[in-house]
């Protein structure tokens, strides 16, 4: 494609590099191949201006930027929101994308949401992708991993090369970092969705309303004209967002107890799934969800609420609710050990998700409700004495262990938690106090290990010194359990 043409995508004339033929896109310098044109963006950390050199050395024939930035031996294509700019132009070069886009923003429940999207659409006859945390879920069921909002060159190239398999759906986690730094824009998205909003990330955001304006970029300006807000209208942010998207324009499908789209008239847990009754479009229906906890009620009615927006009809998308499976990493049922307690995993790392998890086991507990978990170093601190609180409140035992400690002495983050998780039990070392809660556990108890939910390894250290370490919570509950049988 010529630099001309993708250079009016932003009102830019390209001048004498109108005829300069593109190749590709990238941010960062070491990835810059001939024919690039390159982003230079200002970071919390680095500040990519200072590579342009080297990007224009490496072949770059053109460079996003601030207008104040320094670009010579390349065209400079100027923007106040280099961000956006780069968003827009990458957006015009990387086609085609699927037909059926949409996208999940809000504190959790985003990673169910889309793979609970995804299955929702495979049921019903399409070729369908998940784009979040858990990676790139395809058609047939193989993940590729990545960040919960991969950067905009990896998440249009992604978008691309599904369409060219075939894959005419995607849903794709919108997360707060990727909205504010427009790291998936540009491509036609015909529906969003919220799911609640709670505390976390206020280490990148100055407060809580910031956060929820970052959120609704989705609304305001990634969703297309005259699209669909899907809302879980039981969130106390939800009457904001759903003021947000009408004004907008957006049609608005609410789902819940409060919901007007899909009204939920009841749910009744059973030994390893719920009985649901709700209301859509004048219709009642009854269905059995194969899924444990409030929280995945909401989750899979709001992916329903997105199937139905992108055009499936209800009765399909509904018998689709009956049939999904777990989600890696979420309530993830890891092994029930020798005594016969059930171990779960949960990715829940805020004290709204932990809360959650811990109210989605209760129902199920004859005996005791055993919680280990931790709080992630380099993050949101003022989180930490609230987990710690809804952990005790919550389960009957508790063991404060580490998760992510990253450049944060581990002890120190654990103090903070146990602040709030009066009367738990500290054990620094996470598959010591895995094995200590398996061990613990009799017949009637559920344990839950919260907090790295799908996570493959535990980050020590940063900078140079950053370290990831093996870690599994799923295969080490596992071997702990196999362990404890064994011994005994």
């Amino acid at each position: 494609m010529k630099l001309g043409a993708l250079a009016q995508a932003i009102g830019q004339d390209a001048g004498a590099a109108a005829e300069e033929h593109v190749t590709g896109f990238a941010i960062d310098h070491r990835k810059v191949a001939p024919g690039n044109i390159f982003g230079a963006f200002q970071g919390a950390v680095v500040n990519g201006e200072d590579f342009i050199p080297a990007a224009i050395a490496s072949g770059a024939v053109a460079v996003v930027a601030r207008p104040e930035a320094k670009v010579e031996g390349a065209l400079h294509l100027a923007s106040a929101e280099p961000r956006r700019a780069f968003a827009e132009i990458a957006a015009k070069f990387f086609t085609p994308v699927p037909d059926h886009v949409v996208a999940v923003t809000g504190t959790n429940g985003k990673t169910s949401t889309v793979e609970m999207t995804r299955q929702i659409w495979r049921m019903c006859g399409h070729s369908a992708a998940s784009i979040g945390t858990l990676g790139v879920t395809t058609p047939d069921e193989s993940v590729s991993t990545g960040l919960t909002t991969p950067d905009i060159v990896t998440f249009l190239s992604n978008m691309t090369g599904l369409a060219r398999e075939g894959v005419t759906h995607v849903a794709y986690e919108a997360s707060s970092h990727g909205l504010s730094q427009f790291r998936n824009e540009g491509l036609p998205v015909m529906a969003g969705a919220f799911t609640n909003l709670s505390r976390d990330h206020l280490d990148y955001h100055a407060d809580m309303e910031d956060y929820f304006a970052a959120k609704m970029r989705l609304f305001t300006e990634v969703v297309d004209d005259g699209g669909t807000a899907v809302i879980w209208a039981d969130d106390e942010w939800s009457a904001r967002a759903a003021e947000v998207a009408k004004a907008r324009g957006l049609k608005l499908l609410t789902v819940g107890e409060k919901g007007k789209g899909i009204q939920l008239i009841s749910r009744k847990p059973g030994a390893l799934g719920q009985e649901l009754k709700f209301v859509c479009e004048g219709k009642a229906y009854a269905i059995r969800l194969p899924l444990i906890g409030a929280y995945q009620v909401a989750n899979a009615l709001v992916s329903a609420g997105l199937a139905l927006a992108s055009g499936d009809a209800p009765a399909a998308v509904f018998d689709a609710l009956a049939r999904l499976q777990p989600v890696r990493g979420r309530l993830e049922r890891a092994v029930i050990a020798k005594s016969g307690a059930p171990v779960y995993v949960d990715y829940a790392h805020t004290p709204d998700a932990l809360a959650a998890a811990i109210a989605a086991l209760r129902p199920h507990v004859t005996g005791r409700l055993i919680s280990v978990f931790g709080a992630g170093g380099d993050r949101d601190t003022g989180k930490r004495e609230p987990m710690g609180r809804v952990a005790v409140e919550g389960s009957d035992v508790v063991f404060v262990t580490d998760d992510n400690p990253r450049g944060e002495d581990p002890a120190a983050i654990r103090a903070a938690v146990m602040q709030g998780a009066k009367g738990a039990r500290e054990v620094g070392d996470r598959r010591e106090a895995i094995r200590a809660a398996i061990a613990e556990a009799g017949r009637d108890d559920i344990v839950l290990v919260a907090g790295k939910g799908h996570e493959q390894g535990q980050i020590v250290g940063s900078g140079d010194a950053k370290r990831v370490l093996p870690f599994d919570d799923v295969t080490v509950a596992r071997e702990c359990a196999a362990e404890i049988s064994g011994a005994g």
